[in-house]
């Protein structure tokens, strides 16, 4: 009997932890876990090319000399949802001529949400001098109507300056990564 009643008690602790266990956990005896149901928020998905709105502008900030010398790249975000824009541009001139693109400063996913905007700076090698213009380097200036625009995961975009055509020398250009701050 002795040897019952240890059991008896043992079964009882048990029993009695399982219903202190159930009653802390919300599981009740003889059912199964659910999986944790700790939600995490996945990232808005890259802006498709469908839902940018790009337009370009003289930078207020330009090299020193004539010519576009620098400009700012907008995108407004034309859908009903946030994405997210990330990276360098590529940049092309009118006529399919890329351009070689060094990039300056640290890229990070920039969320845009509806009509929320974001930015990217270009610099030019600056075109010098008046009317014909000429390349310090020596090489023969390019002026392009518009240029092709491209970003990681979000397309490429045809745009025109607002203020004037793209000129450039020695088909180079640095770029800063999206921004969700204005360049100046």
């Amino acid at each position: 009997m002795r040897h019952s009643n240890g059991i008896r008690r043992a079964a009882l602790a048990t029993t009695a932890v399982t219903a202190v266990a159930a009653a802390v956990t919300g599981i009740l005896p003889g059912t199964a876990m659910a999986a944790s149901t700790t939600t995490t928020s996945t990232p808005p998905p890259a802006c498709p090319a469908s839902a940018l709105q790009v337009s370009a502008w003289q930078a207020a900030h330009r090299p020193v000399g004539t010519g576009t010398g620098a400009a700012v790249v907008q995108f407004t975000n034309v859908s009903q949802k946030t994405c997210v824009l990330k990276g360098y541009p590529t940049v092309t001139g009118a006529g399919n001529t890329p351009l070689k693109v060094t990039p300056t400063g640290t890229a990070a996913a920039v969320p845009v949400r509806p009509q929320g905007k974001a930015w990217v700076k270009l610099t030019f090698v600056q075109v010098q001098g008046e009317g014909d213009g000429y390349c310090v380097s020596g090489n023969t200036p390019a002026a392009y109507p518009t240029m092709v625009i491209g970003l990681p995961h979000s397309g490429e975009h045809k745009v025109a300056l607002k203020d004037g055509w793209w000129a450039q020398c020695d088909n180079k250009v640095t770029a800063t990564p999206v921004s969700a701050v204005e360049p100046s």
